[in-house]
């Protein structure tokens, strides 16, 4: 019995663990400005409000992921373009848009560009 009471914190320190910093698999990384880049997207915004002022794009939706929660009803259907500001919130952002019925098809990270040339199948942070 003692041993399943020591198991259970494990397991949601290790879920806790795999949300946060596991990629989201299917999802490869394109910048706006590369070739693949396709103008009938929706380009949303994750990064706090601070960050995303900075750079702002004309037709991009800002909700910071602390928001996402209560405003994600705002995000109109169709493919979503997802900018973020570091991985953490880029994986948790992904998956709770995922977990929500959103169409993602692709991120940008904007403390580290996208870098095409990476392992056969992968993406940068996106798995294939």
């Amino acid at each position: 019995m003692i041993q399943y009471l020591l198991l259970l914190p494990f397991m949601l320190l290790a879920a806790s663990i795999y949300r946060r910093y596991y990629p989201v698999k299917g999802v490869p990384c394109i910048e706006t400005e590369s070739d693949w880049w396709n103008d009938t997207n929706t380009i949303l915004d994750i990064r706090d409000y601070n960050e995303a002022a900075r750079d702002l794009h004309s037709d991009s939706v800002n909700i910071p992921y602390a928001y996402l929660k209560r405003f994600y009803t705002e995000i109109p259907q169709g493919k979503i373009h997802v900018i973020a500001a570091n991985k953490l919130e880029l994986n948790l952002g992904l998956r709770f848009l995922m977990r929500k019925g959103f169409n993602v098809a692709s991120y940008e990270l904007k403390e580290c560009p996208c870098n095409q040339k990476q392992k056969k199948g992968v993406l940068n942070n996106g798995i294939r």
